[in-house]
């Protein structure tokens, strides 16, 4: 236990809520990805069996314990051919954006789901389970939903800045696109995250935490 203390980024006492909520959040994002590619005409993910809402298929063994060691990490892209889509440019933005978007929803519900628990579950062992596992995985959840907006390669706010910049920028991005994934795992694994990533995500978290408690507060006061 000491060892395994030593080498997570997590106690062990949160570990099993990270670990299902990292299932959770990365599967349905890779899923939405593939879905909504599916759906605009690009069958590439679909024919990889990635339209799949199946762990297997989307977690990247290296890339979860990686988040557990190291606290970044990913899961499997789904591929996606843009030249399958009928309308490439546009489609584009939407499958890049359907990732985090369903991070988005995913925290949203579960910050819903902790909110009841925690005003009316009572202290039962099951119910502070439950409350603890839909805190965590609303937390998790707008983490990725902020992180994944970055403007950075190969995050989805990146691919969606690829397809709203002219056609003719489009090239030079990519031209320079392995020296960004290199300056991004730089920022990432050095102490420089704590000053050109970090901010910016914890404003980001802060700002849809704020809504997601004024939305709920509003639907929850004439309960409480």
């Amino acid at each position: 236990m000491d060892f395994l203390d030593s080498i997570l980024r997590f106690s062990l006492e949160e570990l099993p809520f990270i670990v299902i909520s990292l299932i959770v959040a990365f599967t349905i994002h890779e899923f939405a990805h593939a879905y909504t590619a599916y759906k605009f005409g690009d069958d590439t993910a679909a024919k990889q069996g990635r339209l799949t809402l199946n762990p297997a298929q989307h977690l990247d063994p290296f890339g979860t314990i990686l988040i557990l060691i190291a606290g970044f990490g990913w899961a499997r892209p789904v591929p996606v051919n843009r030249f399958n889509l009928s309308r490439p440019r546009l489609h584009s933005i939407l499958v890049s954006l359907a990732g985090p978007l369903s991070n988005f929803l995913i925290a949203f519900l579960s910050y819903g789901i902790y909110l009841i628990l925690d005003n009316f579950g009572g202290v039962s062992q099951s119910m502070m389970f439950f409350r603890s596992l839909f805190e965590i995985m609303g937390y998790l959840n707008v983490l990725l939903f902020v992180f994944n907006l970055l403007p950075f390669p190969p995050l989805d706010g990146y691919r969606i800045i690829e397809d709203i910049v002219p056609a003719r920028i489009r090239p030079i991005l990519t031209k320079y696109e392995q020296y960004g994934i290199l300056l991004f795992l730089i920022f990432i694994i050095t102490p420089l995250d704590q000053y050109l990533i970090w901010p910016f995500i914890n404003g980001g978290i802060y700002i849809v935490f704020s809504g997601f408690y004024s939305i709920y507060h509003f639907i929850l006061l004439p309960f409480l």
